[in-house]
């Protein structure tokens, strides 16, 4: 009779799991089934072992065709409930069934520095002619947690992320593997120190360069969450996994408009899910992961232990091929392991790969990296350069990169050493001078002290004469031709009086002239008032946004920001100079889908990080306003914060001087990644700088955070940014900081 209660048991886990997948008993004959179930658990001890045999078997037979029926049909908000599910494998799992032996780091269960985020050093066994080899890896991951509250669901908290970077570091110093696993719906919202989105923006820096091969595999892979340990050099999903932008809930809830405290609609929320494209085989098509692991039919429970033989075979397979794509011979043992994956065999390929890099390997294996992630994307814009401009444009670069490297790599750096070279032997002269005469010594101190006083000019200034570092005063904005009066938002706090408007939007520069509020502005008035008159060239304009997911009504909005503004997408770069020093400006302007990116915007931010490296300028990445990734765009614009990232990195290491400054409200992917990886974050005063806003924050954590929490000075002392700007001394303020900041490589320097 056990046998028979537990084969009920799991009869009922069918059941339940089919009306969780389905989120309702009326499909199919679902009721019915629980029905006779419960029946059949009330009279087992009054009806015959054959009796009670074939009603059990035939409600197996039906969850058995239900099973395949569902199966067959699945859509993608189905894949999101089978991922939520509490029966799905988690990472403690899949660290006790695929690897041999582990220890966590960083604490155990909720004695932990953050629970949500598990970090161990294990050791996985590759089988090669018969005889087992161990090899020392680095796993970090997610953890839901089996009803473990403590797990916070997979959603990490900063603190958690940065426990990941620190153990990323350890890897690398001692050269192991890093295997991630991503079971996450997104990072907790909080802004406390480290802060959500600047540490998901240090992982991402780091992860661009560290000298290890990565893999990362995704069960759950929500938003910024995901990238936060997602950046890596082969990307493998689970079949029944889902990537996304957003969740289905977030996006119905923004696209249906829907009020706080409200119900979303459920099929908005399935529409939302199918043009999201979230599932693994929309992720292969758009090229955002590079395999896909098969798992059991609805999706790999926690006792599924011959997929979890799989899962070792794939990542063994998957930390395999990264090396070999990094070694100067690997013909053959390259055709072994892809011969492999072709007749999807399970067991791991039976030649010694050592996964240990040299030096020539570990600079081939980040060139793959940036390579890998430069050509992602590539289909989600519109303005590509047809195949003859192309080549013309090829040439172009490789004619600048030569010029630029000549004269300052080549001749000024000759330059630097001549004169480095006098100093010293200067220098040497004196002090032999010195000790043979006194007397020559002090001739020599006169004679210097008198070629000083001939070199040192009084300035004269005249009163006429303009600062040019002030604003230049070339435009005004279009608000102050309003003939009427505003009250400044901090009147009853300070006493402000009512605002004029055209001395507001005129010679105020919208700042309140009584408590300093920054009214906000038109990007206009920033390209006309910061700039050098007339230094302003617009390049890659041709480059627009495009409606690559087909996602229903976009086309019309789209089409509607470009007749609005004139522009393609939400991003201006430009060249442009300040006080005669040559930079290049990215700038994110709200007037386009309000200064959400996508792979139009990353593109070109791309493009711009490459021609400032080249021409050794400034970069300069002016946010008037960002709210986040382009979800119309789904995981084509996730992409973006590593492939922007990737780029700013490079930059940076090539001795680039990269800056950024906030404006109105900067939020969510674009801080967590490419700007806020910046060493120079500053902000205009008044501004708001988050990783979520308030409604989120609410919905997620259920607290209400004050009025004040994404406010700039509040950023200021989290350590988020570096110095808070009034709008009026901007240009100032830039100046001053084109000319302190940044390495001696720049061209001006």
């Amino acid at each position: 009779m056990n046998d028979f209660i537990k084969r009920l048991q799991k009869v009922e886990q069918r059941i339940g799991y089919l009306v969780h997948i389905k989120n309702t008993n009326s499909w199919g004959n679902l009721s019915s089934f629980q029905a006779d179930t419960e029946h059949l658990k009330n009279v087992m001890f009054d009806m015959s072992r054959e009796r009670l045999a074939a009603d059990l078997e035939k409600i197996e037979t039906g969850i058995a065709f239900l099973e395949k029926r569902c199966e067959e049909s699945l859509t993608p908000m189905e894949r999101v409930r089978i991922v939520r599910s509490p029966l799905r494998f988690s990472l403690k799992d899949i660290l006790e069934n695929v690897y041999e032996e582990y220890t966590e780091l960083g604490g155990e269960g909720e004695f932990n520095i953050d629970p949500a985020m598990i970090v161990a050093k294990a050791n996985i066994v590759r089988r090669i002619k018969k005889k087992p080899y161990t090899s020392s890896v680095m796993v970090i991951g997610q953890e839901t947690g089996h009803g473990e509250e403590f797990r916070n669901g997979g959603s990490c908290k900063p603190w958690g992320n940065e426990k990941a970077l620190r153990y990323m570091k350890v890897a690398e110093t001692e050269g192991i593997p890093i295997h991630f696993f991503i079971f996450t719906p997104g990072s907790y919202p909080v802004e406390e120190y480290p802060g959500a989105a600047q540490q998901i923006a240090r992982n991402l820096y780091a992860m661009t360069k560290l000298r290890v091969p990565m893999i990362s595999v995704i069960s759950e892979g929500g938003s910024g969450g995901a990238e936060a340990v997602g950046l890596s050099d082969f990307r493998i999903m689970f079949s029944a996994g889902y990537y996304s932008v957003i969740s289905p809930e977030g996006a119905a809830a923004i696209e249906g408009r829907v009020k706080e405290g409200a119900r979303v609609p459920p099929e908005l929320i399935e529409n939302c899910a199918n043009q999201l494209h979230i599932t693994a085989e929309d992720n292969l098509r758009l090229g955002t992961i590079d395999r896909i692991i098969k798992e059991p039919p609805l999706g790999a429970k926690s006792d599924d232990f011959s997929f979890f033989s799989l899962v070792r075979s794939e990542i063994i397979r998957a930390t395999d091929e990264v090396v070999l794509m990094t070694k100067s011979v690997r013909g053959f043992r390259s055709y072994e392991v892809k011969k492999k994956k072709a007749e999807n065999v399970e067991e791991a390929p039976q030649i010694d790969i050592p996964w240990d890099l040299n030096q020539g390997e570990i600079k081939r294996l980040l060139a793959q990296r940036s390579k890998k992630y430069r050509s992602m994307a590539l289909n989600g814009f519109g303005g590509h350069a047809m195949p003859a401009e192309s080549v013309f444009k090829s040439i172009q670069r490789s004619a600048e990169n030569l010029y630029y490297v000549f004269r300052y790599d080549v001749l000024k750096n000759q330059q630097k050493q001549a004169q480095k070279v006098i100093k010293e032997v200067s220098g040497e002269g004196s002090a032999l001078i010195q000790r043979v005469s006194s007397s020559l010594t002090a001739v020599s101190g006169f004679i210097r002290r008198t070629d000083k006083k001939k070199i040192v000019q009084p300035v004269l200034t005249t009163s006429g004469t303009p600062d040019p570092i002030e604003l230049t005063d070339t435009y005004t904005s279009p608000l102050a031709n309003e003939d009427r009066t505003i009250s400044c938002p901090n009147s009853e706090k300070y006493g402000c009086k009512d605002l004029w408007v055209p001395d507001l939007y005129g010679e105020f520069c919208g700042v309140c002239e009584n408590c300093g509020h920054h009214f906000p502005l038109e990007y206009q008035w920033y390209l006309k008032n910061i700039f050098d008159p007339n230094s302003i060239r617009v390049f890659n304009n041709a480059i627009y946004s495009r409606n690559p997911l087909k996602y229903e009504g976009f086309n019309d909005r789209l089409q509607m920001a470009r007749s609005k503004t004139g522009i393609g997408c939400a991003n201006l770069t430009f060249h442009a100079r300040v006080c005669d020093i040559n930079l290049v400006v990215s700038m994110l302007f709200s007037d386009f889908r309000n200064g959400t990116v996508g792979s139009a915007e990353g593109e070109k931010f791309v493009q711009a990080c490459e021609i400032a490296k080249r021409r050794k300028r400034p970069l300069l990445a002016y946010v008037h306003t960002t709210g986040g990734i382009r979800i119309q765009e789904g995981t084509l614009g996730v992409v973006q914060m590593p492939k922007c990232t990737m780029a700013v990195r490079e930059y940076i290491d090539a001795g680039g001087l990269y800056i950024v400054v906030y404006d109105n409200n900067s939020y969510a992917g674009p801080v967590a990644s490419f700007l806020g990886c910046s060493p120079y974050q500053f902000a205009i005063r008044s501004c708001r700088i988050g990783f979520a806003g308030q409604r989120v924050i609410r919905e997620t954590t259920g607290i209400d955070i004050p009025p004040d929490y994404h406010d700039a000075r509040n950023a200021l002392k989290r350590g988020h940014i570096q110095g808070i700007w009034d709008r009026r001394e901007f240009r100032r303020n830039l100046h001053k900081a084109l000319l302190t900041m940044g390495s001696p490589s720049l061209y001006y320097r």
